[in-house]
């Protein structure tokens, strides 16, 4: 995230919803209506990456008077978290790197973005691992096999045969590199579909938490930029 155009966005939005008595019971906010209206758009999505749970405190802070008082205190409040973050971090002792879903391979992250909003956050793994198969299918041409086959297939040692393309890491030098590489890439993808795309379809399984559901799509992740990046061995 562009952490400095989302600290001006906010303290935009906060002076636009600024509200003010005008007398007789009456007030008004800084900026018209359907300004705030239209900042709140992008304002909202900024909310989404800095305080997650939102959506649940800001009915509460709402007032009769003043419509936009809550989203206006979640706004001051994520961009205090925004100034102090670096603060905060040195001195709560939590200066780990962050780990970010939308700056995962596209393939992964758009699978998963309408779900992951709503949190549903197992769906939404699922969902990243179907396209990352289809799209894996597309670069391929192959719609006859999918998930556990069609990666076998894909990074199989073998040379390329007639609609059985191969995805190539490196070129085929017949080094112990090459077949570690192709081996380890046949591996992962057959544990990512089978330890954590396949459970999800079979059996009823409790909503992932969500730092444990970032480590699982950033697994398809992974998956998705080898197979983006290989080069398509056809014959």
């Amino acid at each position: 995230m562009n952490t400095e155009w989302a600290k001006r966005e906010l303290r935009r939005f906060i002076a636009s919803t600024a509200f003010r008595f005008t007398g007789g019971g009456f007030g008004e906010n800084a900026a018209p209506e359907e300004q705030i209206v239209a900042q709140a758009q992008v304002i909202e999505q900024i909310f989404d990456r800095v305080i997650p749970a939102w959506k649940d405190d800001v009915s509460k802070r709402a007032t009769s008077y003043d419509s936009w008082s809550g989203q206006r205190e979640i706004a001051q409040r994520a961009l205090a978290q925004l100034e102090r973050d670096q603060e905060l971090r040195d001195n709560l002792g939590d200066n780990a790197p962050d780990l970010s879903a939308a700056r995962m391979h596209p393939w992964a992250w758009d699978g998963a973005r309408s779900l992951w909003a709503t949190g549903h956050f197992r769906a939404a793994v699922s969902a990243a691992a179907v396209q990352v198969n289809a799209e894996s299918q597309n670069k391929l041409g192959r719609v006859d096999i999918s998930e556990v086959k069609l990666f076998q297939e894909a990074f199989s040692l073998k040379p390329p045969e007639a609609s059985k393309a191969r995805l190539r890491l490196m070129p085929d030098d017949s080094s112990d590199t090459f077949r570690s590489l192709h081996e380890g890439a046949v591996a992962f993808a057959t544990g990512c579909y089978k330890a954590i795309r396949n459970p999800a379809s079979h059996i009823p399984l409790p909503e992932l938490p969500e730092d444990e559901a970032l480590e699982q799509l950033a697994a398809f992740s992974i998956l998705a930029r080898w197979v983006d990046a290989a080069t398509l061995d056809t014959v």
